[in-house]
This record gives structure tokens, C-alpha cells and sequence, in this order.
């Protein structure tokens, strides 16, 4: 697995090369970016930062430093940048610490690492903030990759349907209909419980549940496009369906993608919250990690830095992904495009 996932980031990384080579070629994308860059520079540090840590944490290869500690089993499995970067089987402590303590937070005694560990220490003596970092290419893969799934499906159905109608029209909302029917989040864990806990099965069920709200407004969407008139004179000039819906359909609803976008975003990362909070979510994850300060929260004194590092860092994806949108929806605004032309 960890060999698929260098190839994918070296994928991922040649084709974030290839776009901007290719914005860089087209004016009004370059203007685009610029524009985009004043609006929300701290957001895009910040959203580049976590895309980053998500990137270190996919490229992983076993052996190297720190594989010689005598655990076999650990020794034998892939470890990314982030686990050698941190060395998480010698970084440990007996049990909790405060951030930044030099001594246990019940026992009072050394600790191996004083003044080393920036969110302290779990109840097993893992970094907290170690755990933090590792949520985030989590938070990425159910985050970004389930909406880059859902959303070209959901478009090509919603387009569809609205577009040509009919029997098309008709299979498409019965199908939507159905789905909506069941509640989402009992459908979720029956897919879960079926395809099983792991990333890729998570992203699939959230994908299966998720696409339906986004394919009924592009449908409707399209439904009052193509009567506008511009559609029309298209239409009588000759031009062809798929032209028209290239050129007229999908570039206004680009504004519609990018809102969907961003809600989707938010509300997969934080369903698979829900999904940790009973029981069936992802190792690794920020929600797993709130889950497991429930009882940390009760304790006398309390131990905070452990869901405080999973909500601050859930907060601030969460809040850069949506002010970045509220600009791209702005900026890639068909009115707004003419206005700059």
C-alpha cells in the first residue's frame, strides 16, 4: 500500500506542476490566482501547510534510522516522514504529560523527552501532537478526495437529468429519491459495517450517501439554464448538446461547485467524527482522537491538550477550505469574469 501511495503523491505532485505551468499560460486564470492570493494569502499559507503535512505523511518506505530498536514487527512496517521525523517508538512516555512538562502529570516523575513535547503526552505516552500532524492526511483523504468523487458524479447525473429529461430525468430522480429516503447516517454504517473501516471503503460510503444533494441542485440548476436564452439562440444556431453544455451549463455552475465544495468538505470531515464517536471510524483520525478525550474531559484536573490539539487543528482546516472557496466562488463568477475581461 505504502508503494501505491508514493505514486500517487509523485502523481499529485506532477499535476499540481502541469496546472500551474498551464495557468500560467492563460491570462485570465493568472489574473485569477492573483486576485485569489491577495484575497485569502493567510488562508492558502495555511491550507498549504496542511496539504504539506498530508504529503510528508503519504511518503513512507520501510527501514532506514530508527528501525534497528529490536521491535521486529515495527521494524518491518513502512514509516513516513512524519513518523521519522518524530521517531514515535523512541518519542513515548510512561503515560500523561503536560505540553512542554518536564515531569509526569500524576506520578511527577522524568520524563524521557522534557520539554519536548508541544501538546504533551496521551494516556499511552504518545506525542499528542505527533497524533495531531497524522490526522491531517486523514482529514484530507475523506475531506478532499471523497468531494473530488462525489462532485463529478454528482454534476454528470444532476446535468444530465436536467438537461435532456425524460427517461434519463426519470431514473436519476427516482434514484435520489431513494436515497433520500433512508437516513443518511444509518445508511453510512450499514456501508461501513458492509465494506468494512478502512480509508478507501470510508471515502466510498461517504461518497454513495453524499452525492444526492448536490446532483438535485445542479439538476434544478440546469432545468432553469437551459431556457435561458442564450441556451436558445445556441439551439437555433445549430450548436451541439454537448458544446452547449461545455461551454454555457457548466461555467455557471462553476459557483456552485466551489459553495458544494466547500460544504462537502466540511461536512465529511466532520461526519467522520460522528463515525469515530460510535465506534466505526478512522485509526489515526482527529475524530478519533475527540472520542478518546471524552473521558479525558471528566478527570480532576482535566486533561485538555488532547482534544484541544484534534478541534484546533479541525477548526482551522475547516475554516481556511471555506474562506478559500467564499473567494474562488466570487472571482470564478461568470459576471465577475466579464467584468475583468
Amino acid at each position: 500500500m505504502h508503494v501505491i501511495s508514493n505514486i500517487i503523491v509523485l502523481a499529485l505532485v506532477a499535476g499540481a506542476f502541469a496546472l500551474v505551468q498551464a495557468v500560467r499560460g492563460n491570462r485570465l486564470w493568472r489574473e485569477a490566482l492573483v486576485e485569489l492570493w491577495r484575497r485569502r494569502r493567510i488562508s492558502i499559507v495555511v491550507l498549504g501547510l496542511f496539504v504539506a503535512v498530508g504529503l510528508l505523511d503519504s511518503v513512507a518506505w520501510v527501514g532506514g534510522a530508527g528501525s534497528g530498536t529490536g521491535d521486529q514487527v515495527a521494524a518491518s512496517k513502512p514509516r513516513s516522514l512524519i513518523d521519522r521525523a518524530f521517531a514515535p517508538e523512541s518519542f513515548r512516555e510512561v503515560s500523561y504529560s503536560a505540553p512542554f512538562a518536564d515531569i509526569g502529570f500524576y506520578d511527577d516523575a522524568a520524563l524521557e523527552h522534557p520539554g519536548e513535547h508541544i501538546l504533551g503526552t496521551d494516556i499511552l505516552g504518545n506525542d499528542v501532537f505527533y497524533r495531531t500532524l497524522k490526522g491531517v492526511r486523514v482529514a484530507l483523504l475523506i475531506g478532499g478526495l471523497t468531494s473530488l468523487i462525489v462532485i463529478p458524479i454528482a454534476l454528470f447525473f444532476g446535468v444530465s437529468a436536467g438537461f435532456f429529461g425524460g427517461r434519463i430525468d426519470d431514473v436519476v430522480f427516482f434514484v435520489m429519491t431513494v436515497l433520500a429516503s433512508i437516513p443518511s447516517l444509518l445508511l453510512l454504517i450499514a456501508l461501513i459495517i458492509v465494506l468494512g473501516t478502512g480509508t478507501l471503503q470510508v471515502c466510498i460510503a461517504l461518497g454513495v450517501t453524499g452525492w444526492v444533494s448536490f446532483c438535485r441542485i445542479s439538476r434544478g440548476e440546469t432545468l432553469k439554464l437551459r431556457e435561458a436564452d442564450y441556451v436558445q439562440a445556441a439551439r437555433a444556431l445549430g450548436v451541439s448538446e454537448r458544446r452547449i453544455i461545455t461551454r454555457h451549463i457548466l461555467p455557471n455552475l462553476t459557483h456552485l461547485v466551489v459553495i458544494t465544495f466547500a460544504l462537502l468538505f466540511t461536512g465529511l470531515v466532520l461526519s467522520e467524527t460522528i463515525l469515530s464517536y460510535l465506534g466505526v471510524g478512522l485509526e489515526n483520525s482527529w475524530g478519533q482522537m475527540i472520542d478518546q478525550a471524552r473521558n479525558e474531559l471528566s478527570r480532576t484536573p482535566i486533561i485538555w491538550w488532547n482534544i484541544a490539539g484534534a478541534s484546533i487543528a479541525l477548526f482551522t482546516l475547516v475554516l481556511a477550505v471555506n474562506l478559500i472557496a467564499d473567494a474562488v466562488r466570487d472571482i470564478l463568477d461568470p459576471r465577475t469574469l466579464r467584468e475583468r475581461q
